[in-house]
C-alpha cells in the first residue's frame, strides 16, 4: 500500500495552531506524511476560525483553492467556524467530514483507519517556540464575541498532561514554552467547581508546577483577564524563575460607557490597579493588550478616553482591531454603527501611539540585561540575529545561524522605533540548541 500524504491548513488562533499540529502528529504517526508543495495530496485539514465575517470567508476561500489544486482529495474541516455553520461547509468541494466537536475526531480518525491518537504534542512545526493549549471554553459574555457560542463550557487539561508534554517539548529542543487557551484565567475552574473537598487547582498552580522543571528554559502566558490576576497570581510570578515577566490583559476600550455596552467584568481604575500592583512585585514586567476601535457607538470622546488609558497603562504593545458585527452577537444589532472611515481613522491614530508606547518601553531596557531567544538572521545585516527577550520586545544583536532557536545574554545599548539593539555578554549561549 502507497504512502498516503495530507496537507493541513490553519486559520485563527494559538488554540487552533496547537490543535492542527495535534491532529498532523496524529497522521504523520499513522502512515501519512506530508505533500510536498507541488504534490497533490490524498487528505487536506482545514482548521477554520469564526472570529469575524471574514474569516469565514478566508476559510471558504482556502478550501475550494485546496480542492482545486488537490485533484480528488478529501477535506477535513474542523475549527469555530465548522461548529457555527456546518452545513454551508458541508456544501464545499472536496468536503467529506465536518468535525463539529473535537471530541468527535477519534472517530473521525478511526474511519480513516486511524487507531494511535497520541496524547498531546512533541513538535510545534515551524515556530521557535511552542504553544501548550492547557484548557478549552468560554463562558464569558461580551456582547461582540462569537466565541462562547462555538467554544462552550470550559475544559482544563490535567496538571499531569500538561507537564508531560512541557517536558517532551523541551526534551526535542524547545526553549521556550507558551501557556494557551481559550480563557487561559479560568484554567482549573472546572475541575473543582461544584465538588466539594477538593482542593483549587489554578492558573498560578499550574505555572508554579511548571516550574519545578529543571534547565535553562522560559514560559510565557499568552493572555490573563486583569480580573483574575490576585494576589497568588502575583505572589506565584514574583516567585516563578521561569516565567516570563510579560502579559496580556486585554483592555478592549478605555472608556467605561463603552466597557459597559462590551458587557466587560472591570473599572479603568481596578485595571490600571492590576498592572501596578504587578509593576510593584515583579521585574520590569511588560503589558501588551487588545483594543477594539470604533464598537457601537463610541464616540469620539469615548475614543480619547482609550488613548489616556494606553498612555497610563504604558502598554509596550497594543493589537488594534477595528470592530466587526459578528453576526449572532448582540453588538452586531446595536444602534449608532461606527462608520467604516471613522473605524479606520482611530485605528490609525491608536496604531501610531503604540509605536510611541513601544519605544518608551524599548528605552527602559537600554542599559539592562537581556535574555534573547535568537529566531532568525537579519536580512540585509550579515552577522546579525533577531529575536525576543523574556519581555516579549524586538531585539537585534550580532550573532550567526547557528545561534537560531537558542537564548543568548545581551544587554540593551539602543533603542529605536522598532527594537532594541542590544550587545552580546559572554561568547556562548546560555541555551544550546538540542
Amino acid at each position: 500500500m502507497s504512502e498516503r500524504t495530507c496537507r493541513l491548513v490553519t486559520l485563527g488562533c494559538k488554540v487552533n495552531q496547537y490543535e492542527t499540529q495535534l491532529v498532523k502528529e496524529t497522521l504523520l504517526s499513522n502512515g501519512f506524511r506530508e505533500a510536498a508543495k507541488n504534490e497533490a495530496a490524498d487528505l487536506c485539514v482545514v482548521n477554520t476560525c469564526t472570529v469575524t465575517g471574514e474569516a469565514d470567508s478566508k476559510g471558504r476561500q482556502l478550501i475550494r483553492q485546496l480542492a482545486k489544486k488537490n485533484p480528488g482529495t478529501r477535506t477535513i474541516v474542523m475549527g469555530c467556524y465548522a461548529t457555527r455553520d456546518p452545513e454551508v461547509l458541508r456544501g464545499l468541494p472536496g468536503v467529506f467530514e465536518i468535525v463539529r466537536d473535537k471530541r468527535e475526531l477519534p472517530d473521525v480518525f478511526d474511519r480513516l483507519g486511524i487507531v494511535d491518537i497520541p496524547e498531546g504534542i512533541s513538535h510545534f512545526d515551524g515556530r521557535r517556540r511552542a504553544y501548550v493549549k492547557v484548557q478549552d471554553g468560554c463562558i464569558l459574555n461580551c456582547t461582540y464575541c462569537i466565541i462562547p457560542q462555538v467554544r462552550p463550557g470550559l475544559q482544563s487539561r490535567t496538571p499531569e498532561s500538561i507537564e508531560a508534554e512541557v517536558r517532551r517539548l523541551l526534551d526535542n529542543g524547545y526553549r521556550e514554552i507558551v501557556l494557551t487557551g481559550i480563557h487561559v484565567g479560568h484554567y482549573g475552574v472546572d475541575t473543582t467547581r461544584g465538588k466539594s473537598g477538593l482542593p483549587p487547582f489554578r492558573l498560578w498552580h499550574l505555572f508554579e508546577k511548571l516550574d519545578r522543571i529543571p534547565g535553562n528554559w522560559r514560559m510565557r502566558l499568552s493572555s490573563i483577564e486583569a480580573v483574575e490576576v490576585n494576589d497568588e497570581f502575583i505572589n506565584a510570578a514574583a516567585n516563578c524563575e521561569h516565567l516570563c515577566p510579560q502579559f496580556h490583559p486585554s483592555l478592549q476600550s478605555g472608556s467605561e460607557a463603552v466597557l459597559r455596552r462590551m458587557r466587560r467584568r472591570y473599572s479603568m481604575a481596578k485595571f490600571l490597579g492590576k498592572l501596578e500592583q504587578m509593576r510593584e512585585r515583579l521585574d520590569h514586567p511588560a503589558f501588551t493588550t487588545d483594543v477594539i476601535v470604533g464598537f457601537p457607538g463610541e464616540t469620539d470622546a469615548e475614543f480619547e478616553e482609550t488613548l489616556e488609558a494606553c498612555r497610563q497603562a504604558r502598554f509596550m504593545k497594543i493589537h488594534v482591531f477595528p470592530f466587526s458585527a459578528r453576526k449572532g452577537t448582540p453588538a452586531a444589532d446595536f444602534p449608532d454603527q461606527v462608520n467604516p472611515e471613522v473605524r479606520k481613522e482611530r485605528c490609525r491614530i491608536l496604531s501610531e501611539l503604540e509605536r510611541d508606547l513601544a519605544e518608551d518601553y524599548y528605552q527602559t531596557l537600554v542599559g539592562r540585561d537581556l535574555e534573547v531567544m535568537v529566531e532568525r538572521e537579519v536580512r540585509d545585516r550579515p552577522g546579525w540575529v533577531s529575536g525576543t527577550d523574556r519581555r516579549y520586545a524586538p531585539v537585534e544583536l550580532p550573532g550567526a545561524s547557528h545561534d537560531i532557536g537558542t537564548i543568548v545574554s545581551a544587554r540593551g545599548e539602543a533603542a529605536e522605533r522598532q527594537q532594541v539593539i542590544a550587545v552580546r555578554i559572554g561568547s556562548e549561549s546560555l541555551v544550546g540548541s538540542t
